[in-house]
C-alpha cells in the first residue's frame, strides 16, 4: 500500500529531471500518473525533438505501475484543459496537479528581450496557472456531483530559491517563480472551499537547468547525490497525497532537508501620529522601520 494508491496524479514536464523523478516516485506509491512533457530542448524551443514522456511512462509501466502520456503545452489554455480532461476520461477523475515544466532564458536585465521575458513568464506562470484553472474546475464539478462533499484534491506547484530570494541574471525566471509562490497562496486562499490544498516547493537539484549554473555540485562519482532529483519527490508526493493536511505554504527541499519559508511579512510599523507625514518624516520613518526589522536574504550571485 502506497501514500497515493488509486490516486490520478498530472506531472508537467515530466520526461527529466525534478518532473521524472516525480512522477516515478507517485507511481511507486500507487498512483496513476499522467505523464506531461513537449519534448522541447532545454531553453523550450523546437518542441517534440525527443519523446522523454513515453520513455518515463514506459519505465513506471515496466516496474507495474499505471501511466498515460500527453505531449501538450501547458501554457496553452486549450492544451491544458485537454490535459486534464485525458486525466478525467482515462481514470474518471484528476486528485493531484503537479505543475513542473519549464526553462530558462538567462540575461541581465539591461540585456533582456522582450521574447526572452515573455518565453519564461508564459511558460513557468500561465504554464502554472492554465492546467490549475481546469483542474479546479474538475474538482469544483465533482463537488456539486456528491451533494457538497469535497474532493482530497492537491496542487503542488515549483517555485524556485531563485523567486524568493532573487537570483542575478535571472530576472524573467526570478519574477515568474515568485508569482507563482504568490499564485499558491492564492490558490490556496480560494480554492479550499472546494477541497484544494495548494503548496509549492523550491527544490535545489541538479537537472539540465543547474547545468548552466557555475559552480554547481557535479554528480558524484560514488556514494549518496545530496543534489539528485529524487530527493526532492518525497515531499512532493507527500503535499500530493490526501494525508497533506497544510496548505498555502512553500518549502524549500534539498537532499535529506526542507524548511518551510515565509513570505511577505508585515514589518515594523513607524508613526507621526495621527496626522500626514512629510516627505523627510517619511524617510526617517522608513529607515527606522528598515533598522528594526530583519534583513532579507542575499540575492543569489551577488559578491
Amino acid at each position: 500500500m502506497g501514500c497515493c494508491d488509486g490516486r490520478v496524479v498530472i506531472v508537467t514536464g515530466a520526461g527529466r529531471g525534478l518532473g521524472r523523478a516525480h512522477a516515478l516516485t507517485f507511481a511507486a506509491e500507487g498512483a496513476n500518473v499522467v505523464v506531461n512533457d513537449l519534448g522541447a530542448e532545454d531553453g523550450g524551443t523546437q518542441p517534440g525533438i525527443d519523446d522523454a514522456a513515453t520513455a518515463v511512462v514506459e519505465e513506471i509501466r515496466a516496474a507495474g505501475g499505471s501511466a498515460a502520456v500527453n505531449h501538450g503545452d501547458v501554457a496553452d489554455w486549450d492544451q491544458a484543459g485537454a490535459l486534464v480532461a485525458q486525466a478525467v476520461d482515462t481514470w474518471g477523475r484528476l486528485d493531484t496537479l503537479v505543475c513542473n515544466a519549464g526553462f530558462l532564458r538567462d540575461r541581465m536585465l539591461v540585456n533582456m528581450s522582450e521574447q526572452e521575458w515573455d518565453a519564461v513568464v508564459r511558460v513557468h506562470l500561465k504554464g502554472h496557472f492554465a492546467p490549475a484553472r481546469h483542474a479546479v474546475a474538475h474538482w469544483r464539478e465533482r463537488q456539486k456531483a456528491s451533494g457538497g462533499e469535497p474532493p482530497a484534491a492537491r496542487i503542488v506547484n515549483t517555485s524556485s530559491g531563485a523567486g524568493l530570494m532573487g537570483s542575478i541574471g535571472q530576472g524573467n525566471y526570478v519574477a515568474a517563480k515568485a508569482a507563482i509562490a504568490a499564485l499558491t497562496i492564492q490558490q490556496a486562499a480560494e480554492w479550499g472551499r472546494y477541497g484544494v490544498l495548494a503548496n509549492a516547493v523550491a527544490p535545489d537539484a541538479r537537472t539540465r537547468m543547474t547545468a548552466v549554473i557555475p559552480g554547481y555540485p557535479e554528480r558524484p562519482s560514488e556514494g549518496w547525490d545530496p543534489k539528485a532529483p529524487e530527493n526532492v519527490s518525497p515531499l512532493v508526493v507527500w503535499l500530493g497525497s490526501a494525508a497533506c493536511d497544510v496548505t498555502g505554504r512553500v518549502f524549500e527541499c534539498t537532499g535529506g532537508e526542507l524548511n518551510v519559508c515565509d513570505g511577505w511579512q508585515h514589518g515594523p510599523v513607524m508613526s507621526v501620529g495621527q496626522r500626514s507625514m512629510t516627505a523627510a518624516e517619511a524617510g526617517d520613518l522608513a529607515r527606522r522601520s528598515v533598522a528594526a526589522g530583519q534583513p532579507p536574504a542575499p540575492v543569489f550571485g551577488i559578491r
